[in-house]
């Protein structure tokens, strides 16, 4: 069988069991693409000279028996590879941190955030950094600046070393363990959040693919804003005079607003709208 079918039939396997896509890859087609190549040991750019390859018996168990334990476990393709990727950017991960998909990449990619910085911005935090993927592409994006990756889950910075280490950023990265901005080492020019802000009632209803990955990272009380009061409350303080939040919440607008009706706010155009993240400034905090 040639390598474009294997997918197709594959694809087909993964649409009929009903399985969510949200880590990676938005359809079944490209998550059986993903799994394919990945397992063959072709680079995921490189379909297109691959794709009329004849597999071999042994290659196509070996992505079958993939795509089955993807059916079987429910779990994020990510957890499967060890491997996720972000603005074009390979990362390691696995179940002890949430596989990276937050929407300030494309902002720190685009230089949406940049006009917000000024010439001595030196410092920025990564809070709630997960795997660390923020925090790299933060020091990729801005060579002159120091990160500080802050999480209070003591697993979830274990890979984020693994990742700081893998793209060789340890001398300008340096990761903290906290709740919140306790943790923090202040005063910052920009902090990035990617928070747990999911609501009590989605949180109930989520597919299996997200609650294979670590709850901490997701749940955010009953209208998903728990984390997110204390952090503006507490942000001002870790913030230089002229400092920036970058704050994801997600689908969570409508809770936001409610809860923070005064706060004054800045909508960031991002690939899935400009109702996902948000920009405050310490003035309109305070």
């Amino acid at each position: 069988m040639k390598l474009i079918d294997c997918i197709d039939t594959q694809a087909a396997r993964l649409a009929q069991a009903g399985l969510f896509f949200g880590h990676g890859t938005t359809n079944a087609f490209d998550e059986a693409m993903w799994l394919a190549l990945w397992r063959l040991g072709i680079p995921l750019d490189e379909l297109e000279e691959h794709e009329e390859d004849e597999l071999t018996e042994a290659e196509m168990a070996s992505v079958v028996k993939l795509i089955d334990e993807r059916i079987a476990t429910r779990k994020p393709a990510a957890y499967l590879t060890g491997e996720a990727w972000l603005q074009g950017v390979p990362f390691t991960i696995d179940e002890r941190a949430i596989v990276p998909r937050s929407f300030i990449a494309e902002l720190i990619a685009d230089a949406s955030i940049d006009p917000w910085l000024n010439p001595s911005s030196r410092r920025v935090l990564d809070l709630c950094t997960g795997n660390g993927s923020l925090a790299v592409l933060a020091a990729m994006a801005w060579p002159e600046v120091e990160v500080d990756a802050l999480d209070l889950s003591t697993d979830a910075l274990e890979v984020a070393k693994l990742n700081v280490a893998r793209h060789g950023l340890g001398a300008r990265i340096r990761l903290l363990q906290g709740d919140g901005l306790k943790g923090a080492q202040g005063p910052y020019d920009l902090i990035l959040c990617n928070p747990p802000y999911v609501n009590s009632q989605s949180m109930a209803s989520l597919p299996a693919e997200y609650l294979a990955e670590p709850e901490l990272a997701l749940a955010g009380g009953t209208d998903g804003m728990d984390f997110i009061r204390d952090l503006l409350r507490a942000a001002p303080a870790a913030l230089a005079e002229d400092g920036v939040l970058v704050l994801e919440i997600g689908n969570e607008r409508e809770h936001f607003e409610a809860a923070f009706p005064q706060l004054e706010v800045v909508w960031m155009e991002t690939s899935s709208g400009a109702d996902q993240v948000l920009l405050v400034t310490k003035e309109n905090l305070l």
